[in-house]
């Protein structure tokens, strides 16, 4: 156990001894956890090694991709316009996104964008890989892009596209890059050590991600891995197209990018503040995010059932999923939380009932759809200790 590093709450150290535990598996390489309750941290540790020749230890700064537990930050930046007045969240996209008003999509909302019900989850039309580092290449074609269902009637998952299909409309009515809107409204207001789209001087902190050998998931992951064999499917498209997504998350061009869906790159410490704060309602002391109304809002469920993507179960409110209540679908905590898991282990969430800001960040990819056994096991352990003290 002598490998983590950082400080635990001894009321917490069951969870750490599992955190250290984890590390034994051969495959294991690197990973983080924070644990807030209330206005106070109770678990900050790290372990492990940051670089893909395992020589380079995890340091307390170490910053790692989290993927799509980046969807909730962009999911606020946008509801900062709502609040502001700028956008409705029922109001056609259109409004403030004149080329959107084609295809079919004249009165797509933001509501179902957030909420992934507007059946823009992939591009159709095969684009070259460099488009996906292309913001204008990229907004062009979703502006032109079919609904692969009606809008509304049900939902599936956006795991890439909601980084323009957002992060669009907040570039115009904020007049200014997604990546540095975040910057400046969400992570540095909060002290958060998080970046999408890492700056040169950062880079050299950001762990080299692989993926876990000889891993195959759950059911839901066998489903969706073999819808994703289909070329012209809607597997393929939304998680293949461009291809330059399947294989880019260690290239600087990916870290440096301001996918605000996927390339979040940041730490479980500034995902545990995020969480704590919403686990507040949005505000806490002098860290104030957004109006009570709009998190409100943002728990509610818009969207449940079987995920037309992930071939999953899915429940979403505003831009974060809702707990599921199967194996694998939940966040370990009680019914209320509600947060996003990130490709292959990440998690960021929070509980409002107990309080608690969770943050767990690895650059060791594990196979799951939604959320991994490794988080959920400190997370269960986490909701244990705080129950056993009441």
């Amino acid at each position: 156990m002598s490998n983590v590093q950082g400080y635990f709450d001894p009321r917490f150290e069951s969870v750490r001894t599992i955190f250290a535990e984890q590390q034994q598996d051969p495959q294991a390489r690197g990973s983080a956890l924070c644990v807030t309750v209330g206005g106070e941290t109770v678990l900050d540790l790290w372990q492990g090694v940051v670089d893909k020749d395992n020589q380079q230890v995890w340091e307390q700064d170490s910053l790692v991709n989290v993927f799509s537990c980046t969807k909730p930050l962009g999911a606020v930046a946008i509801l900062q316009q709502v609040e502001a007045g700028k956008l409705g969240l029922d109001a056609p996209l259109a409004d403030v996104w004149p080329e959107f008003a084609q295809a079919g999509k004249e009165h797509i909302t933001l509501r179902q964008i957030l909420s992934h019900q507007s059946g823009l989850s992939a591009i159709s039309e095969t684009l070259a890989p460099e488009a996906l580092f292309d913001w204008d290449a990229m907004s062009s074609a979703l502006a032109g892009q079919s609904p692969w269902w009606t809008p509304g009637e049900t939902h599936g998952y956006a795991p890439v596209t909601y980084a323009w299909l957002v992060g669009e409309p907040l570039r115009r009515v904020s007049e200014t890059r997604p990546g540095r809107y975040i910057q400046e409204h969400i992570c540095q207001p909060l002290g958060m050590d998080f970046f999408v789209g890492v700056p040169d001087s950062d880079l050299a902190r950001v762990a080299h991600v692989s993926r876990l050998r000889n891993q195959f998931g759950d059911e839901y992951a066998r489903a969706l891995f073999a819808s994703m064999g289909q070329p012209e499917g809607l597997g393929f498209k939304a998680f293949g197209n461009p291809s330059s997504m399947m294989v880019s998350s260690n290239e600087r061009h990916w870290q440096q990018a301001e996918i605000l869906s996927a390339n979040g790159t940041g730490n479980a410490r500034s995902l545990a503040r995020f969480w704590q704060v919403m686990a507040h309602g949005g505000q806490l002391d002098d860290a104030r995010l957004l109006d009570s109304d709009l998190v409100a809002e943002m728990r509610q469920e818009h969207s449940q059932g079987m995920d037309r993507t992930l071939l999953a179960p899915t429940r979403f409110g505003l831009g974060v999923m809702l707990d599921q209540d199967y194996q694998g679908g939940g966040f370990g905590m009680g019914p209320q939380a509600y947060g996003h898991p990130g490709a292959g282990g990440c998690l960021g969430f929070c509980d409002p009932e107990t309080q608690v800001g969770f943050g767990y960040v690895t650059n060791a990819m594990g196979p799951y759809v939604l959320m991994d056994p490794r988080a959920l096991a400190l997370s269960s352990e986490v909701y244990r200790c705080l129950r056993s003290v009441d």
